[in-house]
């Protein structure tokens, strides 16, 4: 009976190194598309079949990629804001074509990370997603970093965090839609959500947000800010306070989608029409907003896009290649509550 093919024999007859056959048959970036495909057509015709627990005992792999996410409110018993809900998916993807399993948890602030993941064999590197507090959020890269472990996390590039980043240009989506705002006619505006070292994300939001104004010279007598967490509770709040203030601002502008959501709630109940008397932009095109009433004006983050990356350049670290942050353009859609 003739014995069962070999790596070694799919090399001989590629005409490849017996390591250039295994990464060809694990999909490896580092292989060519031709080759690969060369590969694993030969491995097809031979019936070879990869033994996945041997070859993870000699890597000292486990092939699985764990995700955490921070719990956030929601409008759903989830504890995931509904913005990441499209990335997981894409992340799901992702590891699946890299036949890699994906392992997904809550990141838990307290105790050893490493030790539950990476230092265990559990997964072989960490997709970090979620806002959380960016001041506490530092000390737990930091320790991550120093363990050795491969990280990748989903935020705002800044050199005074460890690790690599993938990101959306929030300086640019802000002033994406505060122009469009100003392009409708709007002269007095209020921002809505929290900015500051802790929600770096939603201060460079709010400072494109501030530079467009002062470049079409709405300044200093607009864009009063008020703090809001990214809730539909939070964001009816914060809409709240700037009409006890006695301010009726021209346009609302939302550092999220749930924000805004609660901002329309809030100006409703006091008989205030969205786009007819207050003009109202958001941030994320989470699903929602394409169905509220009206449906929202947003800027779109490219969470597919996204998840792709987070789960290359992963890999890549995981492989010692070199690996840098990376930033993508946004987007703005433009929908009924921005239009009169």
């Amino acid at each position: 009976m003739k014995d069962k093919a070999t790596s070694f024999d799919i090399a001989h007859m590629a005409g490849v190194s017996q390591s250039t056959v295994s990464r060809a048959l694990s999909n490896s970036p580092l292989v060519n598309k031709e080759t690969r495909e060369r590969v694993q057509r030969i491995a097809r015709e031979m019936n070879y079949k990869v033994d996945k627990n041997a070859s993870n005992l000699r890597k000292q792999r486990s092939s699985t990629i764990a995700l955490l996410l921070f719990e956030d409110p929601s409008p759903d018993d989830s504890l995931i804001n509904p913005f990441f809900m499209s990335m997981l998916g894409s992340i799901t993807r992702a590891c699946a074509s890299m036949n890699y399993d994906l392992l997904v948890s809550f990141q838990n602030m307290n105790g050893d990370w490493h030790a539950e993941y990476e230092d265990t064999n559990k997964a072989d590197g960490l997709i970090l997603l979620g806002y959380g507090d960016y001041l506490d959020y530092r000390d737990k890269l930091t320790q991550l970093q120093e363990q050795g472990t491969h990280f990748v996390r989903w935020g705002a590039h800044d050199a005074e965090y460890p690790g690599i980043s993938i990101g959306c240009d929030n300086y640019q989506g802000g002033q994406l839609v505060t122009q469009h705002l100003i392009d409708q006619g709007a002269k007095t505006f209020a921002f809505i959500g929290t900015a500051g070292q802790r929600a770096p994300e939603f201060m460079a939001r709010f400072q494109g947000h501030i530079d467009t104004l002062a470049s079409a010279g709405l300044l200093p007598d607009t864009a009063v800010q008020y703090n809001a967490v990214s809730t539909e509770d939070a964001g009816f709040d914060a809409t709240q306070k700037i009409l006890d203030s006695g301010q009726r601002p021209d346009a609302i502008v939302c550092a999220s989608d749930l924000i805004a959501v609660g901002a329309i709630k809030c100006l409703k109940k006091h008989g205030l029409g969205v786009p007819n008397d207050i003009l109202v932009g958001g941030y994320d095109n989470i699903p929602i907003s394409a169905f509220t009433t009206p449906t929202l004006t947003t800027v779109q983050q490219n969470t597919k896009k996204a998840g792709e990356l987070l789960v290359s350049n992963l890999l890549r670290l995981i492989n010692n290649e070199k690996v840098t942050d990376y930033l993508m353009p946004a987007e703005l859609i433009v929908r009924q509550s921005s239009q009169k």
